[in-house]
């Protein structure tokens, strides 16, 4: 690992604190917000404390299925915040490959899910710390704000308030129904799960000083689907001025969802409520949500979709600097590709016109060779990508975008098979390696230290650099470059040559 990555003393947020030092202290008395006074409890590091379950919109229960989220409900006293709110809808398991524990969401669930949980560090002088505000990945039809993985003390050790949102997932945060968009006022349905996000967000603006954050420096981080939801947001009318940075995870930028128009789903909606025998819209929310939620035989899959209001389908309507990134064995590359010459000499038929050109690039005379195109292929088509993706945006845009590729093997006994797979930065990013069993060694921990630090630093600044840290170009600053981080910590060519890279733009058309 490059020693460059592995400083002892790192600039975070430009408060110059040495790693592993946190300021003491932290009061544990009740706040209040705007629905009552919330009591928190000390995080395994005492100076941090933790608010877990905080109600941010009305439980979407009942009459309030399928709807837009309401106004949080009041409670007199002072309310408990020591244990997460039920998780939104989904199939609960242990594990799924290459996801383990730690990725998956555990415990109870509930159609009442919508809360949010709570990391602050001790008070610092000013009261006004960067907001990290983190939606979770998952397909948009699991995950949840509980998940080990997204533990939030290493942050805050760093002195960011990080928060962790549940939103509706699946049919219940995005069914489309000709019902549902008659009876909305904006005549559209769906993307009830983009609204709970926006609602979350609503709330920190108007609650998190009172934790000590600053509402008017908030950064929406999220991974895969969450990751798209946030490209999302960042061209909604609907969460201007909510956000001031946005992270991208192995999402929205690289891929990781797709969205249709309202009508083509809305009819996808009525095939839903007829494969239930449900004949009417009060039907469908009479309905125990286990019945809703069993599966039927090639059944539609909703989404997010354009509807012309919280997703006009085009534009850059949040305008703040961004940063993005994806994985090595992620979107096609794995550490052992299992395709033949004639199978990769095959699928370079896609690229039409350019095949030819594309299989000069990316020869495939022997099987060993072709495993090896494939992941160089794929690799360089996710950054350049990556990079299109932000030097179109630049077109319209005052800020920059800051791109990473990933490359750092999580340790385990499945480490060979599965690499730097999807996911898998996330602990390290988010410093929480202590919510896993993974045997992660001294070099591990650093490299979290080194990645959150990254990320905190852009969380207060919109900008990952800082002192003891390899410099990370933004996009305008080193065109066609993008950030390697991980096993080495320097920029590197989003494609080998400028021809390979014009070869990939032009298939990106």
């Amino acid at each position: 690992m490059n020693r460059l990555c592995l400083a002892a003393c790192i600039a975070v947020g430009g408060t110059g604190l040495c790693l592993g030092t946190p300021p003491a202290g932290a009061a544990a008395k009740p706040v209040r917000t705007e629905s009552g006074l919330v009591e928190g409890v000390t995080g395994a590091d005492r100076s941090i404390m933790v608010f877990k379950g905080i109600p941010y919109a009305a439980p979407p229960i009942g009459r309030r299925r399928w709807r837009a989220p309401g106004p949080p409900l009041k409670w007199s006293g002072v309310r408990a915040a020591a244990q997460f709110g039920a998780s939104c809808i989904q199939t609960i398991v242990q594990e799924k490959k290459p996801w383990t524990y730690e990725f998956m969401a555990h415990g109870e669930v509930s159609e009442d899910c919508l809360f949010l949980n709570i990391w602050v560090p001790a008070a610092s002088a000013s009261g006004k710390r960067p907001v990290f505000v983190w939606l979770h990945g998952g397909a948009n039809t699991e995950g949840s704000g509980s998940i080990d993985a997204y533990e939030g003390e290493g942050l805050a050790r760093k002195g960011v308030v990080m928060i962790t949102v549940n939103y509706r997932l699946g049919i219940f945060g995005f069914l489309t129904h000709p019902e549902l968009s008659a009876e909305s006022t904006k005549h559209v349905s769906g993307n009830y799960a983009l609204l709970d996000q926006i609602a979350a967000l609503e709330w920190v603006r108007r609650n998190i000083a009172a934790f000590g954050g600053d509402p008017e420096g908030v950064t929406v981080a999220g991974q895969s689907a969450g990751a798209f939801d946030i490209s999302l947001l960042i061209g909604s009318p609907l969460a201007k001025g909510l956000f001031q940075r946005a992270i991208m995870e192995s999402g929205g930028v690289t891929g990781g969802g797709t969205t249709r128009g309202l009508l083509v789903s809305e009819q996808e909606g009525i095939r839903f409520a007829q494969a239930r025998n449900a004949h009417s819209l009060a039907e469908l929310r009479a309905m125990q949500w286990t019945d809703l939620f069993a599966s039927v035989p090639n059944g539609p899959r909703f989404g997010p979709v354009i509807d012309g209001y919280v997703v006009p389908g085009k534009g850059f309507v949040n305008d703040v600097p961004t940063m993005a990134g994806s994985n090595a064995d992620e979107n096609g590359a794995s550490p052992s590709p299992n395709i033949t010459a004639a199978q990769f000499k095959e699928q370079a038929q896609r690229y039409g016109d350019l095949s030819v050109e594309f299989l000069r690039a990316y020869p495939a005379s022997t099987d060993d060779q072709a495993k090896a195109s494939a992941n160089e292929a794929a690799r360089d088509r996710q950054r350049v990508a990556m990079h299109e993706w932000a030097a179109a945006r630049a077109g319209g845009a005052k800020n920059t975008a800051y791109l990473y590729f990933y490359n750092h093997v999580l340790p385990g006994p499945d480490s060979a098979q599965y690499g730097a797979f999807h996911t898998s930065e996330v602990p390290y990013v988010l410093n929480s390696l202590a919510r896993s069993n993974r045997p992660f060694t001294g070099a591990d921990r650093k490299l979290a230290e080194m990645l959150s630090a990254y990320w905190a630093n852009f969380a207060a600044n919109g900008d990952p650099n800082g002192k003891g840290l390899p410099h990370w170009p933004s996009v305008g600053e080193q065109p066609r470059m993008v950030m390697e981080i991980g096993d080495r910590c320097q920029p590197i060519a989003a494609a080998g040559t400028d021809a390979k890279y014009d070869l990939l733009k032009q298939s990106l058309r």
